[in-house]
């Protein structure tokens, strides 16, 4: 008799096979027939909102692995709180306009913006950006992202440029906004002003020189054949040089050095007398910098100029001579003092990054390329005492990656000063989360200089304000904000740069100065920075054109970076438009890096395609190494991590083939035992799945997703794998197919299938789809997993006696299997059913164990287990791990079954299956 015919063999025929880049699109197809998005909306309407609005990514490049990070974060976190009680609509938006678009479209289209009219060149970054709004779209979806991808934000929507223009009316209403001029950051490649969160700090190699300034008028403190020294890693800024600043507290050195009299802080005297090429010096007089305010030196190299000397705390101890030379016009520390001393602001230095006719001798120089020609006229006038090259942080421009410089310029701001406290107040009322956020964007808003919102560019949203020709005031006021929100609307921004400001302005317009009814338009555009963070109010405040939104915002998540750049800009118009903040809690990842920890770059060679990940390992993988990863910091990603997080997916994958392939009979409806009747071992695997659900839900909850990737893997792995569904496989496979026992195990087995592929679904969303196919279910079956409810604890199968008592069995179980591997390595045995095992047990263990000796065989996974008081230990028996337990290890007695494996003496009594053993002749009688 062929007895494997008469077990019950688990299907393996169920597709859960390592496929991913195949099954992922027909999934995908599948959502999109049923629209998945309507009907999980459809089915939570009415629950309490739960809101994650969209950090726009840009429009100008395919997905890298930082967007994949972000997306299935907030998919998994929109899909967790949709089956978790609430209505948590998804709307994916793009950033559309300014720099990063632009110089993508000039790139690849070879516009020249100089060369086409505003309206043209805005019309080709217009078809760019869809373009790419388009390929993210469906490199998003790819991913499993669930969203409203038929009704995205865009920022270059006409809707939503009408609320961004109806928040800077109401921040100029408030006298937020001013036009001033400043030294801001400028970047000469992309011809524009730019904020400081478009600035990123890189290395860079710098000239590094001593200049001595000589003093004209000492004020009878300093003689006037002194020489006052600067140190400067910027020779190109001396053209614009007005002033020496010194701390007022510091303490200044005169000091003779081979016949001439130089001064410096004393603390850094030792770099001046390198830099002079001496030894020694000697002392003539010491000064408190507050006291040598107002001594006037000679400019270098620049006739009839003077540098007086200005204080300031702001100077440092840290190198140079603590002698600060001072531009008005080259930045802001500089012109703040500037400002506060009355000095002259120069500013020889075009959009270009050229010297102008105020540069004098420098004119036509490109101001890097001017540093030479600066050393070359200090050394030719016996300035320049010493020049050396450093390496140091400086400032590159965020999309072309160069350097950028300070330039005065008149250019349009919000006052932060206006309302930093109320900014200040309604941080407090957001929840951080790591909490460490709170911190930094705290300093950085405390810390922050006024906003530049003005960009020198055509493809954005236009600075909505007019000029009175006749005598040239601004013009901003609620009707004119008014009027030009219905015509963007109507028309979208491009009416801006397609009519004359007659056109714009409401009928009868005259200026408030002098009753002019003459204007021209603004030409400059504004930050995108005020586009994405007016997305807040554009979206959530247009439930007509998004439905489901509600202001302000459950969550904002994004990477770090974003505490200075989206969240910023994000809170800035909220709190001073509303004074409230737009999010109720922020949520902050880390980067993508490679295992030594650095960014990924192509230049490294380390950069890994997400694209080319999923048409390898699938989709799946990548979410799977998104969850398992803590996105509080950093995270590392190669191919031989892809690889492991592969494996761990395999065997979640294959716990899931388990439980389907030994479901192939069951029917919940009618073949579910009830819960008092189900054997003890499969109440216990029931209280342990109710902690996993208790965990896994509690770390959802909190936005642990690493915690819910590892506990459920280690559920697989540990509580399933190597303990429940091995001590399973007997009874599943030899006991009678509808016998209570097989039953007791099948019904324990539905609910954890039920459990983990609910559990899952946020995180693996499609092969818990493709689970959800092959699941029965009692009644009826909603068409996707997804239109399930989350797991919740359920208290009744919560039992601590039974959960005390079979955390000890397994405590021995564990001293068994430890006890039989050196039998294995030593090949006295091949499998553990050629064991049987002798327990001596003190008496409170051994009354434990005695009670269950029926059920331990198939728990230890042995063919015989004998249960003895620990006094009948003999010298056979070995110590376990566990305090009054000792075993003793051997081979089973008698013939092994063919049916079920395990080793019987009994083998040959049945007269009618004598191969068998007494159990599996009784199956199979009754299976006549």
């Amino acid at each position: 008799m062929n007895y494997s015919e008469t077990l019950n063999l688990p299907r393996t025929d169920f597709p859960m096979r390592a496929n991913l880049p195949q099954r992922e699109p027909e999934i995908l197809k599948f959502w999109d027939e049923i629209g998945i998005y309507r009907l999980v909306q459809q089915r939570t309407a009415g629950r309490p909102l739960f809101i994650l609005h969209d950090g726009p990514p840009y429009a100008n490049g395919h997905i890298h692995l930082g967007h994949v990070l972000n997306k299935v974060l907030k998919d998994i976190i929109v899909k967790f709180h949709s089956m978790s009680g609430f209505d948590a609509p998804y709307v994916p938006g793009w950033d559309t306009h300014g720099l990063p678009i632009e110089q993508q479209a000039i790139k690849e289209l070879g516009i020249d913006r100089h060369a086409v009219g505003p309206v043209e060149f805005r019309k080709k970054c217009r078809d760019y950006a869809l373009r790419f709004v388009a390929i993210q779209r469906e490199e998003f979806k790819r991913l499993g992202v669930r969203g409203d991808w038929d009704n995205p934000y865009l920022t270059l929507q006409p809707h939503f440029e009408a609320k961004q223009l109806e928040v800077f009316g109401e921040m100029a209403r408030k006298g937020y906004i001013y036009k001033g001029l400043r030294a801001i950051y400028w970047c000469a490649t992309c011809e524009t002003a730019l904020a400081d969160a478009e600035v990123e700090y890189r290395e860079a190699e710098s000239p590094a020189i001593y200049v001595r300034f000589a003093v004209i008028d000492g004020k009878g403190i300093l003689p006037q054949d002194a020489y006052i020294v600067i140190w400067t890693t910027t020779p190109w800024t001396l053209p614009a040089n007005v002033a020496i600043c010194l701390h007022p507290d510091y303490t200044y050195l005169l000091a003779a050095v081979n016949g001439e009299q130089y001064l410096a802080a004393e603390a850094l005297w030792p770099n001046l007398l390198r830099a002079l090429g001496a030894e020694r010096a000697e002392p003539l007089r010491r000064f408190k910098g507050e006291e040598l305010e107002g001594v006037v030196c000679r400019h270098p190299f620049v006739e009839d100029r003077e540098a007086v000397v200005v204080l300031d705390e702001y100077v440092s101890l840290e190198q140079g001579t603590g002698c600060v030379h001072i531009a008005p016009g080259h930045g802001t520390e500089d012109f703040e003092i500037g400002r506060r001393y009355n000095l002259p602001v120069i500013s020889p230095v075009d959009a270009r990054g050229y010297f102008t006719e105020e540069g004098g001798v420098f004119a036509g120089k490109f101001y890097l390329a001017a540093n030479a020609d600066v050393l070359r006229e200090l050394a030719a006038r016996g300035a320049l005492l010493r020049q050396d090259t450093i390496i140091h942080q400086y400032p590159h421009c965020w999309r072309c990656k160069n350097p950028v410089f300070f330039r005065a310029t008149e250019q349009w701001f919000a006052s932060i000063d206006g309302f930093r406290a109320d900014l200040l107040a309604a941080i407090d009322r957001v929840k951080w989360i790591p909490s460490w956020g709170r911190d930094r964007i705290y300093n950085m808003v405390a810390n922050r200089s006024d906003w530049c919102i003005s960009r020198q560019r055509f493809w954005g949203v236009p600075l909505p304000i007019f000029y009175c020709t006749a005598c040239g005031r601004e013009l901003i006021s609620p009707a004119t904000i008014a009027h030009l929100q219905d015509l963007f609307r109507e028309h979208g921004s491009d009416i801006w740069f397609a009519c004359e400001a007659a056109a714009l302005l409401p009928p009868g317009t005259h200026c408030p100065a002098c009753g002019g009814t003459e204007f021209t338009k603004e030409t400059d555009t504004m930050d995108v920075w005020f586009d994405s963070g007016s997305s807040h109010w554009a979206v959530l405040t247009q439930p007509e054109h998004w439905p489901g939104q509600r202001w302000p915002a459950d969550l904002y998540l994004e990477g770090s970076d974003q505490h200075r750049g989206w969240f910023n800009s994000s809170l800035t118009t909220a709190v001073a438009v509303t004074g409230d903040p737009p999010y109720r809690a922020v949520l902050t990842h880390g980067f993508v890096v490679d295992e030594q920890g650095r960014k990924m770059s192509k230049s490294l060679g380390n950069v890994v395609d997400p694209l080319e990940v999923v048409k390898d390992l699938g989709a799946d993988i990548l979410r799977l190494w998104v969850c398992s990863a803590d996105y509080r910091s950093d995270l590392a990603v190669s191919p031989g991590i892809l690889a492991q997080t592969a494996e761990a997916y395999r065997k979640i994958r294959n716990t899931f083939r388990f439980l389907l392939g030994n479901l192939y009979d069951y029917d919940p409806a009618s073949d579910a035992v009830p819960y008092d009747k189900l054997l003890e071992l499969d109440r216990f695997a029931l209280l342990k799945l109710q902690r996993v659900v208790e965990r896994v839900v509690r770390a959802y909850a909190d936005y642990e997703f690493h915690l819910v990737a590892h506990t459920l893997y280690n559920y697989c792995v540990t509580d399933l794998s190597a303990f429940y569904l091995n001590v399973l496989k007997d009874r599943l496979y030899c006991e009678g197919a509808a016998s209570r026992a097989r039953r007791s195990a099948q019904t324990v087995l539905h609910e954890i299938l039920l459990t983990l592929v609910k559990l899952l679904a946020p995180v693996l969303a499609f092969t818990t789809e493709e689970v959800w196919r092959h699941v029965r279910v009692a009644g009826e079956k909603p068409v996707s997993v997804q239109l399930c409810d989350m797991p919740q604890v359920q208290p009744d199968l919560l039992d601590p006696e039974l959960e005390v008592r079979w955390e000890r069995l397994l405590a021995v179980r564990d001293q068994v299997l430890q006890a039989l591997e050196p039998l294995r390595r030593e090949k006295v045995i091949r499998d553990s059913l050629e064991a049987e095992v002798k327990l001596f047990a003190g008496s409170d263990l051994y009354r434990l164990l005695d009670a269950y000796r029926q059920e331990l065989p198939a728990v230890f996974i042995v063919s015989a287990v004998e249960v003895l008081p620990l006094k009948d230990a003999g010298p056979e028996a070995v110590a376990t791990g566990l305090e009054g337990l000792y075993l003793a290890l051997g081979r089973a007695a008698g013939e092994k079954c063919p049916r079920c494996w395990v080793y019987s003496a009994r083998i040959g009594t049945d007269r009618e299956y004598p191969e068998v053993c007494p159990r599996c002749a009784g199956v199979l009688r009754a299976g006549k």
